[in-house]
């Protein structure tokens, strides 16, 4: 096989190595055996395109017409004629297929199943990676830049992926690509033919031939690319700051040590709304309890106590090792009347959560594995890459009961937790306090003005929970939302939350889930359609206070409601499979039914309706699409002159024959590029010049000492013998010589001419005067043959003289 076969076959195998980061994406992963076989058809038609061989760029364009006519049969027979030709209708059906992609890639979690569009994205975007790698690496011959479209397949898949494999997908796809780069070097080498390997084993050993084996230059290369993959590995887990990198982590950011660290802002609500939109409802955890009510057991796993104005968000707080009894909940004063819940759960072995679902507030947690415990939000997160995935552990808690006039009676919180917890950003529309000043209208005290605000969202305000808006959580979300009235349980708990900061009214968000539907053993099941939201009011005396906005989900809290039924625990130490309640999967009807239906009697119809989530598509495709190209156009149009200038240089120090002539070529390639490369550094030519005088020139502008000075006037004796000797001699190492030289004049240059070096190469001039060189022939070339045409046709029309007829 031939050197460009081999480095052909490497690009292949470094595209699909790195498509593997994507596996855990999609459920089953058959699309990955549909993409090698047609991303091996487009590498095997760039093959035989270089084998003509066709102009670089018709073979890229045939690689690409190839693999849109694989695609049309795969995804679009239907729509095409004769069922491979691609038509408008293929187009248009390709996006709606990419469309409705980014709808299923919104609505469903890791893995998602391999439905046709979700397929067209894995398959289309593989392929048109492994056109990319193939094109830079084999057609131009320049591996180093083919490893950024793998970046960009591999940190698609990291950024979307979770998961302790992260590192293994990274190995791989990072061992594709330094095979890549080895293959690359290896064929340039051998190109050449003289590769100096330090001393020789014998006095015959000296000089390899063409095609002998690079044997230190290659192992070297091998050396650091292990030890660079090695560092990429270590690193990271060593430093937490790096623990949420590409190659996966927790997210989290904790550190190590007893009691330090911290934890850094997270927003689950991505997750929530995926949850929210699952066709299924899989079962997230189940837990039994000795809690007489269960229907206030909600699961907490985080609160987000930020609103910048683009979202709802957890701040970066400290956190420590779990204690043994965790801290007295904040603002909880001994006079609120508590009754201790203790709880066993167990979390399903598909179930990968980095913070803890707790019921609040939790005073002990029974767990084993690496878990950290943050104060503020009384949250537990997993450490190092723990996560939820199977973990079996036991909860003791509080079930906080206050009255509705110890909630009115609720003296003033704190100034300092006042101002942490009212803060709304500037963008937030007038609206929003306007609104909540008209609905809290005639309220006396915080605790009023909290329960008009639930009331309002829940029953008397008009909304409807509908998951087919757009799910913002911004402030023109809330805007929007307090316009249209219409939205799911983010939108609720944010309104309430933002509304009620405006009154003053310390809040935050907390996400989580519902307590879940009862089982026949006595058990309460959670699945993902009970993944929920719900704002938190702090009030002094009683602490982080839930209230339920939200219609036709969860539970409204006795303490808002005018009757209270009273809670408890049957036997607080030890849980009782008798002592469980078996409350609805849904919320009764007088709880939290809109009073537009509870008047229509069809309250049943309402919570049926629950099941459904969001499943709003976010930024239309095409405007990611679009914005994506015009980035990628912004990179890549001032890196042209660069890429340019890699592609000369390579071909200029190929190899392209064995015979005098192409010895002489090479010379002349050789010194075209040293004279080049002095002209990026600042050196115009002077064709005028002999090339000793040259030579000469160089090395006095470029301050080149040694070595350097020694390659160019090398070189140019070189080509004084093509240009002038009867019989030229042979001469070898040039490719040495250029690497010399232009070291040398590296060294010798300051940053900013190195940088203009490398990034605007003055010598990328030559392609405008090619351009200008062939537009000047085509226009003669026709400007010739509409001459002769113009004659032809004046023959043709010339009358016959008399001697014809």
């Amino acid at each position: 096989m031939s050197g460009r076969g081999r480095l052909a076959l490497c690009a292949y195998a470094a595209t699909m190595m790195a498509a593997c980061a994507m596996l855990p994406l999609v459920s089953p992963a058959s699309w990955i055996v549909q993409a090698a076989f047609l991303t091996a058809i487009v590498s095997g038609v760039g093959a035989l395109a270089r084998r003509v061989p066709l102009p670089r760029p018709l073979t890229v364009g045939a690689q690409a017409l190839v693999a849109l006519l694989l695609l049309t049969v795969v995804f679009a027979r239907g729509q095409a004629l004769a069922g491979i030709v691609p038509t408008p209708e293929v187009f248009q059906h390709f996006g709606q297929l990419l469309q409705q992609g980014g709808d299923d890639v919104g609505q469903f979690s890791i893995p998602a199943p391999a439905t046709q569009p979700i397929r067209l994205m894995m398959v289309g975007g593989v392929m048109l990676i492994g056109l990319a790698v193939d094109a830079l690496a084999v057609t131009f011959r320049s591996a180093a830049p083919a490893g950024l479209p793998l970046l960009a397949l591999y940190s698609v898949a990291a950024g979307l992926a979770q998961g302790s494999s992260a590192w293994l997908w990274f190995v791989v796809a990072a061992s594709g690509y330094l095979l890549l780069l080895l293959a690359e070097g290896r064929d340039r080498l051998s190109q050449w033919g003289r590769v100096f390997g330090g001393a020789p084993r014998s006095p015959a050993r000296g000089f390899e031939p063409p095609g002998g084996n690079a044997t230190a230059p290659a192992r070297t290369g091998r050396r650091i690319g292990v030890v660079a993959l090695g560092i990429a590995l270590v690193i990271p887990a060593l430093l937490p700051a790096l623990d949420s990198g590409l190659i996966g982590g927790t997210g989290t950011g904790t550190g190590t040590g007893g009691g330090g660290g911290t934890i850094s802002a997270v927003n689950p609500l991505v997750s929530l709304q995926n949850s929210l939109n699952q066709p299924e409802d899989r079962e997230v955890m189940r837990y039994r309890t000795n809690a007489s009510d269960v229907q206030s057991l909600y699961l907490r796993i985080v609160a987000l106590d930020q609103f910048d104005g683009t979202a709802w968000k957890s701040s970066e707080r400290k956190v420590t090792d779990v204690p043994k009894t965790l801290p007295k909940p904040s603002g909880l004063s001994a006079d609120i009347s508590t009754t201790e819940i203790k709880t066993n759960v167990s979390a399903a072995g598909w179930y990968a959560q980095n913070w803890l679902p707790l019921p609040y507030p939790a005073m002990q947690v029974g767990i084993n594995g690496k878990w950290r415990f943050e104060p503020e939000g009384r949250t537990l997160v997993g450490d190092r890459g723990q996560t939820t995935r199977g973990v079996q552990y036991s909860v003791t808690s509080l079930l906080v009961e206050p009255t509705a006039q110890q909630l009115a009676d609720a003296p003033p919180a704190s100034a300092s937790l006042v101002k942490e917890y009212t803060k709304v950003p500037e963008s937030l529309p007038s609206v929003v306090k306007a609104t909540a000043l008209q609905v809290t209208q005639g309220a006396a005290n915080d605790y009023e003005r909290a329960v008009k605000l639930q009331d309002w969202f829940s029953s008397e305000g008009g909304f409807t929970y509908d998951t087919q808006v757009q799910s913002g959580t911004g402030s023109a979300a809330i805007s929007r939302f307090l316009k249209e009235k219409k939205g799911f349980c983010v939108h609720f708990s944010f309104s309430m939350a933002a509304m009620a900061r405006t009154l003053g009214i310390p809040a935050r968000v907390a996400v989580g889930f519902t307590p879940g539907s009862s089982q026949p053993d006595s058990t309460m099941s959670v699945g993902l359609r009970d993944a929920h939201a719900w704002p938190e009011l702090y009030f002094e005396g009683v602490g982080w206070t839930r209230f339920e906005p939200t219609p036709s989900r969860g539970s409204v809290p006795s303490y808002t409601r005018a009757t209270a039924p009273g809670g408890g625990a049957d036997t607080p130490d030890k849980p009782n499979a008798t002592a469980s309640a078996a409350p609805s999967a849904m919320p009764s009807a007088t709880d939290s039914c809109p009073a537009q239906l509870r008047r229509m009697n069809e309250c049943g119809a309402a919570a049926a309706a629950t099941g459904a989530g969001p499943t709003d598509t976010g930024t239309p495709l095409s405007t990611v699409v679009g914005a994506a190209v015009a980035v990628g156009l912004l990179v890549l149009l001032p890196l042209l002159p660069l890429f340019w200038r890699i592609r000369v240089r390579g071909r200029r120090l190929a190899s392209r024959g064995r015979t005098p002539a192409d010895g002489a070529d090479r010379t002349l390639s050789a010194w075209r590029e040293i004279t080049d490369t002095a002209w990026d550094f600042g050196m115009e030519p002077d064709d005028s010049q002999t090339p000793r005088k040259t030579a000469a020139r160089i090395v006095r502008l470029g301050s080149l000492e040694g070595r350097a000075a020694d390659a160019v006037h090398r070189a140019a004796g070189a080509v004084e013998q093509v240009l002038y000797a009867p019989h030229p001699q042979p001469v070898s190492g040039l490719g040495e010589d250029v690497a010399q030289v232009r070291a040398g004049l590296r060294a010798g240059a300051g940053r900013s001419q190195r940088l203009r070096a490398v990034l605007a190469p003055r010598s990328a001039v030559r392609v405008v005067w090619a351009l200008s060189e062939r537009w000047s022939a085509t226009a003669a070339r026709w400007s010739r043959r509409r001459g002769a045409g113009a004659d032809r046709w004046a023959a043709l029309l010339r009358r016959p003289s008399r001697d014809q007829g």
